[in-house]
């Protein structure tokens, strides 16, 4: 029996559909919700691996590949007829692209965005139908510190999780009137194998950028499997900020994360505050703002 809920925004028995099960993130969560007792569809864009979490619980394993819109489509029916609805989206698939700026190659981009922005978009506007209906639903989409602050190596990747951000803030305007909450989560470095299984590189590198963009790729491959973020205890913090009374709109994860964050906000105050003057002075005097009233 699942326990109950301090949120209003999901079902006391919630149906869940996290996508990109096979590994990190998706895999733990998975396992988690499972273990909470809840209803939940795994997702992979290969099943087989993630035959292990369909074996437990009430669950239902599908092919997914975020970026196919009749594989989405196959895959809500599926879930819908299976359980009835879909009480929570975990928009977890995505890969990331380590080459500098100028080295990057379009193929290489488009796919990233195709996978990290727009399939999560597909995925967003299948579920949003039956929520709205329901008045009731809970988005979280996983974005990073990089969606909130950018480095070098992986700007391309940075442009993504900001585009996830920018949508995210809007949807949540758009939708918490309607009974549906939105929640974007931002790790740092956590144990997954995004930096070798799911980050591919460019081909082309160029010397100039070595010492900035090469330097931080480099420590960032040497670094997998040593990050101090856990997994599992992150899953943990997702469902623990979900059921809250008052769900965050952010959650970061990891104290890289927090740092990084709190470090913007600085940087991004005094900056704002230096210029403050020429800001505020490229308005039209308020004299003649009154007048033009």
């Amino acid at each position: 029996m699942a326990p109950a809920d301090n949120t209003s925004a999901i079902s006391r028995n919630p149906v869940w559909l996290i996508t990109g099960c096979s590994t990190g993130f998706g895999r733990e969560l998975a396992k988690h919700v499972i273990e909470r007792g809840y209803r939940t569809v795994v997702t992979a864009r290969n099943p087989a691996e993630v035959k292990d979490l369909a074996a437990k619980g009430e669950t239902l394993a599908l092919k997914l590949d975020v970026t196919d819109q009749g594989q989405i489509d196959a895959a809500i029916k599926a879930a819908q007829e299976k359980f009835g609805r879909i009480d929570v989206l975990v928009n977890n698939a995505g890969i990331g692209y380590f080459a500098a700026v100028e080295e990057s190659e379009e193929d290489q981009i488009r796919r990233m965005f195709e996978i990290n922005v727009f399939g999560l978009s597909r995925m967003i506007h299948a579920v949003l139908p039956g929520m709205r209906e329901r008045r009731k639903g809970f988005i979280v989409n996983l974005s990073s510190i990089g969606g909130l602050r950018s480095f070098p190596s992986v700007g391309y990747y940075n442009a993504t999780k900001f585009a996830v951000e920018g949508l995210s803030e809007a949807l949540w305007q758009e939708v918490e009137p309607l009974g549906i909450k939105v929640m974007l989560v931002e790790p740092s470095g956590f144990r997954t194998d995004w930096a070798g299984r799911s980050a591919n590189e460019s081909k082309r590198q160029i010397a100039d950028y070595a010492a900035t963009a090469g330097a931080w790729r480099d420590q960032v491959r040497a670094y997998s499997g040593k990050q101090p973020g856990d997994p599992v205890l992150a899953a943990h913090a997702i469902v623990e900020a979900m059921l809250s009374p008052k769900p965050p709109h952010r959650l970061l994860l990891g104290n890289d994360a927090y740092q990084a964050a709190t470090a913007k906000l600085e940087e991004l105050r005094h900056e704002f505050a230096a210029w403050e003057a020429v800001s505020r002075g490229a308005d039209f005097p308020k004299e003649s703002q009154g007048r033009a009233a």
